[in-house]
């Protein structure tokens, strides 16, 4: 399933949990996962693809981060 993370509305984000969750979530190395944290974090959406066994643990941990998201249709 694809997802694009739109915003991060936490007040204080913590930048190195963003990027363990997207690691976590979608299956990337720590040093993408960190980028696109950082790229998320300066206002410009990120798309990510999230294997179909982990979507409703994706979707909590994202709300858990303050992370709006929209799922795409393939």
């Amino acid at each position: 399933m694809k997802l694009n993370l739109l915003s991060c509305d936490a007040q204080r984000p913590d930048k190195r949990a963003i990027a363990s969750c997207l690691a976590n979530i979608s299956d990337l190395d720590d040093g993408l996962a960190s980028e696109l944290t950082d790229i998320l974090l300066e206002g410009d959406m990120v798309d990510i693809e999230v294997e179909d066994k982990n979507t409703s643990s994706a979707f909590r941990a994202l709300r858990k981060l303050d992370i709006d998201y929209e799922i795409v249709e393939d």
